[in-house]
C-alpha cells in the first residue's frame, strides 16, 4: 500500500531552519503528538518548534487573537434581543390635568351652589376666552382675522339672553351678533371680506351660541342639577373612552382626524355615560327615570365624541395641537368646551322632552 503519509517529510528550505541545524544534519521523522499533530522528534518540540507547515519558532508565530467570550443567552436568539415593550402613556401631564380638572369643577360647584347668575357669568368668561383663542389661531395659522370684540361682546350678550329670556333671546342676539360683525369688518379693507365674516359668523355660533344652552338648563326649578348631570356625564363618557381605549383600544375610529381614537373606546364612553344617566335622571332630575338617562347617556356619549373629533378636525387643518396653553394638561379653554359644545343643546333638548323645562 502507497500512503504517502507514511514516507519521511522533506526538509524545509530557508534561511531559518539552516540556522539550526545545518546544511550536512540528518532531517528528523516527524512525530506525531497525542493530539494527532505532526512534531518533528522530542528534541523539536523541547526547543519549541511549531507543528509543521507553520512557523519553525515560537517567536516567529503570530500572536493569537483572544478567544471571544460566549454570547450572552439572549443574543443567540435576535428575536429576543429586541427591548421590552413599553406601557402606554398618557399625551399629557396627568397630574397637572388632575389638578386643573379638580380646580375647575370646584369653581363651578361653587358658582351654582352660590347664585345662579354667578354661574352663568363663569360661562360668560369661558366664552370670551374660548372665542379669544379661536380667532387667533385663525389669524396666526390661516390669516383669518374674525372680528373678536363684536364677537365677544355678542357672545357675552348671547349668553345673558338664553338666560334672561330662553331660546327666543338666543336667536336674537345670534342674528345681532353676526350683523355687528359684519359691519365691522367693513372698516377694513375688502380683501379676503367674505372669508372673514364667514369666520366670525362660524365663530358666533360654534361656541356662544352653544354655550347658551348650558345658562338655558340653570333657568328651570332644579336647574343646578340639570347642569350638574350634564357636565358629569360629559366628563363621564370622556373618562371612560378614555379609560377603555388606553387599555383595550385596537380599532381605530377615524384615524384621519384622531389616531388616539378607538372604537373601544366610544364603547366605553357610552357604557359608562349611560350608566352615569340613568343614576342622575334617577337621584338628580326631578320626575326622571333611570330608562331615560341611559337615553341621555348614549346621546351624550354620541354628541361628545363627534364634538372632539370636531375640534380635532379644526385643529388639524390649522396644524396645531392645542388651542391654547391656558390650561395646563389640558391646553386652552377650548380644548376643554370642545365636547360641551355640542353636548349642551342634546341635553337641554332630551331633558325638556322628558321632564319638560320648568
Amino acid at each position: 500500500m502507497n500512503d504517502s503519509s507514511w514516507q519521511p517529510e522533506p526538509v524545509p528550505a530557508g534561511p531559518a531552519y539552516d540556522a539550526q541545524v545545518g546544511p550536512h544534519t540528518r532531517p528528523m521523522p516527524i512525530v506525531p503528538d497525542a493530539a494527532g499533530r505532526d512534531f518533528d522528534d522530542r528534541e523539536a518540540r523541547d526547543r519549541g518548534a511549531a507543528p509543521y507547515g507553520g512557523s519553525l519558532f515560537r517567536a516567529d508565530t503570530p500572536p493569537q487573537e483572544p478567544m471571544p467570550s460566549p454570547p450572552p443567552p439572549h443574543a443567540e436568539h435576535p428575536q429576543d434581543s429586541s427591548p421590552p415593550p413599553q406601557k402606554k402613556r398618557a399625551g399629557r401631564d396627568l397630574r397637572a390635568a388632575i389638578g386643573v380638572g379638580v380646580g375647575l369643577g370646584a369653581v363651578i360647584f361653587a358658582s351654582l351652589l352660590i347664585v345662579k347668575a354667578v354661574f352663568v357669568g363663569v360661562v360668560v368668561v369661558a366664552v370670551v376666552v374660548g372665542l379669544w383663542e379661536l380667532t387667533s389661531r385663525l389669524q396666526e395659522k390661516k390669516g383669518i382675522k374674525a372680528p373678536l370684540v363684536p364677537l365677544a361682546v355678542g357672545g357675552a350678550a348671547m349668553v345673558i339672553a338664553g338666560y334672561v329670556r330662553g331660546a327666543e333671546g338666543a336667536w336674537v342676539a345670534m342674528a345681532l351678533t353676526v350683523l355687528a360683525v359684519l359691519v365691522w369688518r367693513m372698516t377694513e379693507p375688502p380683501e379676503d371680506y367674505l372669508k372673514d365674516v364667514t369666520a366670525g359668523a362660524f365663530a358666533a355660533f360654534y361656541v356662544p351660541f352653544l354655550a347658551t344652552f348650558v345658562a338655558m338648563l340653570l333657568t328651570a326649578d332644579d336647574g343646578p342639577q340639570r347642569v350638574i348631570t350634564f357636565l358629569l356625564l360629559t366628563v363621564v363618557s370622556d373618562t371612560g373612552a378614555y379609560a377603555v381605549g388606553w387599555r383595550f383600544g385596537r380599532t381605530k375610529l377615524a384615524p384621519r382626524i384622531s389616531p388616539g381614537k378607538t372604537r373601544e373606546g366610544l364603547l366605553g364612553a357610552v357604557a359608562f355615560a349611560m350608566g352615569a344617566g340613568a343614576l342622575c335622571m334617577e337621584f338628580l332630575i326631578d320626575g326622571g327615570a333611570w330608562w331615560q338617562g341611559l337615553l341621555l347617556g348614549l346621546a351624550v356619549a354620541v354628541s361628545a365624541t363627534l364634538g372632539d373629533l370636531g375640534e380635532s378636525m379644526i385643529k388639524r387643518d390649522l396644524g396645531i395641537k392645542d388651542m391654547g396653553t391656558l390650561l395646563p394638561g389640558h391646553g386652552g379653554i377650548m380644548d376643554r368646551l370642545d365636547s360641551l359644545l355640542p353636548t349642551a343643546p342634546v341635553v337641554w333638548l332630551l331633558l325638556a322632552a322628558f321632564v319638560g323645562t320648568g
